[in-house]
């Protein structure tokens, strides 16, 4: 009997396409949700990746370009009031605000040092927000996928043993397909959730150290300017 009942079940097809076919189709929409939701981390992961290296490369760019000595106001003539970069559009703030608060006779509006550092502070935190975009989804992918494939481990295994009340036999051949079809569930929430978490972590330390340069250009920026208005 045990040996039949192994033969039967090593007749059975467990391919994924198989499993999916025989699941129940609230077993069914949980496995498309985890598939949408692990195509959807894994194209945020990879624009993320590729932003935050063209990002990089635009202001280490800036920055040479930016401590080469040449005058501010001819780098900002060079860079204009709308740059692409993201480094050179905190650049551009401030220099806007530079140039509104002089008065036609050539002198300088009193608070100018503060309205120029309000001016990059809002372009910094637009930068950042721009950066993190995606990132949230990651974070939820992460958190919710486990859960949602249990869920759909939960509601086969359920449905496995009423199949098996029904046909009062609990030998392999009955057994294993519908526990592999309710195990499947679990193993894609996992498959989905684990990258998500891994790269959320690094996508985000590496737009806070992009964030953090960003603040201490806009400081060092300041400081310059303060100097100038100093003397």
């Amino acid at each position: 009997m045990e040996t039949e009942a192994l033969a039967i079940a090593g007749e059975i097809d467990f391919s994924f396409w198989s499993l999916f076919m025989r699941a129940t189709i609230t077993v069914k929409l949980v496995i498309l949700v985890l598939i949408a939701a692990s195509f959807w981390a894994w194209s945020i992961i990879i624009q993320r990746t590729v932003v935050y290296r063209r990002v990089r490369r635009e202001a280490n760019r800036f920055d040479r370009a930016f401590w080469s000595g040449q005058p501010l106001d001819e780098l900002f003539e060079k860079i204009g009031i709308e740059p692409k970069g993201r480094s050179e559009r905190i650049f551009a703030a401030g220099m806007v605000e530079w140039d509104r608060s002089h008065r036609s006779d050539g002198g300088l509006i009193a608070g100018v040092q503060s309205r120029i550092e309000r001016s990059m502070n809002v372009a910094v935190i637009r930068e950042a927000e721009s950066l993190q975009a995606g990132l949230s989804v990651l974070a939820t992918v992460g958190s919710t996928a486990p859960f949602i494939g249990l869920f759909g481990t939960v509601w086969g295994i359920m449905n496995a043993f009423i199949e098996i009340a029904a046909q009062q036999n609990t030998n392999l051949a009955v057994v294993a397909p519908g526990i592999a079809e309710a195990l499947l569930a679990t193993g894609l929430g996992l498959l989905a959730a684990i990258p998500a978490v891994v790269f959320y972590n690094k996508l985000l330390s590496d737009s806070e150290r992009i964030i953090a340069g960003y603040e201490s250009f806009a400081d060092e920026f300041s400081t310059i300017l303060s100097r100038q208005l100093d003397s």
